[in-house]
């Protein structure tokens, strides 16, 4: 049993003696045994040397090189175009909020004018920008607008944003597409993933009402009776919960 030795204790009985000598015997093995583990891990340090500076100047090399696209390459690079992207930006404007020459304006905003880019110009010279990706959402929609369906459909799809606002109605307005397209089925799977991206009275309703009414189009009437139900609980302040309980009084004689 081990016993607590005050210091500058010394050893009375043989077997105190023994006890002593066994216990430093053991705390010099320990110690060379760390000895010996530093000695081989220098040595394997010095042996391996030139290939450590080698990693940590490349992982160096990697990391100022990040840091270094993004303050000399990228943020140049987005600031130029977003102010190339500019005047096609205005045209969109212009033609969502006057009405006068809709349809030219929304050509100019993805061609371009004046000797400045439209929107299909960022896409193509900008890639991998936040421009490009917004390019592609005015791009998509003022498609849309000018009824070239496919094309909305496309550009659309390449926008990618967590907005909870532009989000959806980016989605959403797929779905409208494929409505024009006379493809239900691709419309109602868009209007839900729309209204499922985030949970607001505005785009949320919006969406679910639209997808009510496709299930309901499409016979899925227990479908459409579930969104129906959603806008009523969820969001009985919304503009599309105002006559909510006709449509779910529909899909439900509908399910009967």
């Amino acid at each position: 049993m081990a016993t607590y030795k005050k210091r500058g204790y010394k050893p009375k009985t043989k077997a105190e003696k023994a006890d002593v000598l066994e216990e430093q015997s053991t705390t010099a093995e320990v110690f060379n045994t760390l000895d010996q583990g530093a000695s081989k891990t220098e040595e394997w340090v010095a042996k391996n040397q030139k290939y450590i500076f080698i990693i940590v100047g490349l992982a160096a090399v990697i990391v100022l090189g990040y840091l270094g696209y993004n303050k000399f390459i990228q943020e140049p690079k987005e600031s130029e175009a977003m102010n190339d992207m500019f005047q096609a930006q205005k045209y969109f404007d212009e033609a969502i909020n006057t009405g006068v020459e809709k349809d030219s304006l929304f050509n100019l905003a993805l061609q371009g004018g004046e000797g400045k880019f439209g929107m299909l110009d960022i896409i193509s010279e900008y890639k991998g920008t936040d421009a490009a990706n917004l390019a592609s959402y005015y791009a998509g929609m003022a498609y849309l607008q000018t009824k070239d369906y496919s094309n909305a459909v496309e550009h659309l799809s390449n926008f990618k944003s967590d907005d909870v606002v532009l989000g959806p109605i980016a989605q959403g307005s797929i779905g409208d597409a494929f409505i024009q397209l006379e493809q239900k089925e691709d419309a109602l799977d868009y209007y839900t993933k729309a209204a499922n991206m985030s949970s607001n009275a505005f785009t949320t309703s919006m969406y679910l009402f639209k997808a009510g009414n496709v299930a309901l189009e499409l016979g899925q009437h227990s479908k459409a009776l579930g969104f129906f139900k959603r806008i009523k609980e969820e969001f009985p302040s919304s503009t599309e919960a105002a006559n909510i309980d006709a449509f779910i009084g529909k899909a439900e004689a509908a399910s009967n």
